[in-house]
């Protein structure tokens, strides 16, 4: 089937940028997610699957990383971890959360861990030029080749970006095979966790499941 709508394939690059705000002890951790840029939660919790994309899923984020491993706190750390931010939609609702943990924390803690000179928490954040790519298809063999040739960078925005820019569920790539009239693709597609494999792996599992209903 052939779409009025062609698809355009976007990429983006991050400009990484220090905020100035950094933290020693859980006390300020919470006191500087109250203040820092929704864009630097993200940053926080989303980096790594990108730069770990020929590793395993699921890593840790920032926040668990500096509890656990520079605070020595692994039981915080844990519960930090443990928050599925893929539940949430917003990145003011992911900040809550945390925040709610470290704040039960720091009411029950005496004395307050510090950590040592250097080692301290910096508060980053990015911001995201989105540019275009050579790629523009119409049908879904297009979209198949497509989708083998562009970049990490790419794939990224249109899967994990996408529902935390649009606030839904649905990434580009659902979005558009719904409009192609593929519901069955599109409906495969989103029941896909895209947490749970590496980029590499995930943009294999698309391009299998596109081919097969190109060919029907």
């Amino acid at each position: 089937m052939i779409s009025e709508i062609p698809f355009h394939f976007l990429t983006r690059l991050n400009l990484v940028r220090l905020l100035g705000i950094k933290a020693h002890s859980p006390r300020e951790l919470l006191e500087g997610l109250k203040v820092v840029p929704a864009s630097s939660i993200y940053y926080h919790t989303h980096r790594y699957i990108e730069q770990h994309n020929y590793l395993s899923p699921e890593p840790p984020n920032d926040f668990a990383y500096w509890l656990t491993h520079i605070l020595q706190l692994r039981e915080l750390g844990e519960l930090i971890a443990s928050v599925d931010i893929i539940r949430f939609k917003h990145m003011e609702e992911l900040r809550g959360e945390f925040m709610r943990i470290l704040a039960s924390h720091v009411e029950k803690s005496r004395p307050m861990a510090y950590c040592q000179e250097g080692q301290e928490f910096h508060f980053m954040s990015c911001v995201t030029f989105v540019l275009p790519t050579p790629y523009k298809v119409r049908n879904l063999t297009q979209f198949a080749e497509a989708l083998s040739k562009i970049s990490i960078n790419s794939l990224y925005y249109h899967i994990f970006e996408a529902p935390k820019r649009l606030g839904t569920d649905e990434n580009d790539f659902t979005a558009w095979f719904k409009a192609l009239g593929e519901v069955e693709l599109a409906g495969e597609l989103a029941h896909l966790d895209p947490y749970t494999h590496t980029l590499e792996g995930l943009r294999e599992k698309i391009i299998g499941a596109v081919k097969r209903y190109a060919r029907n």
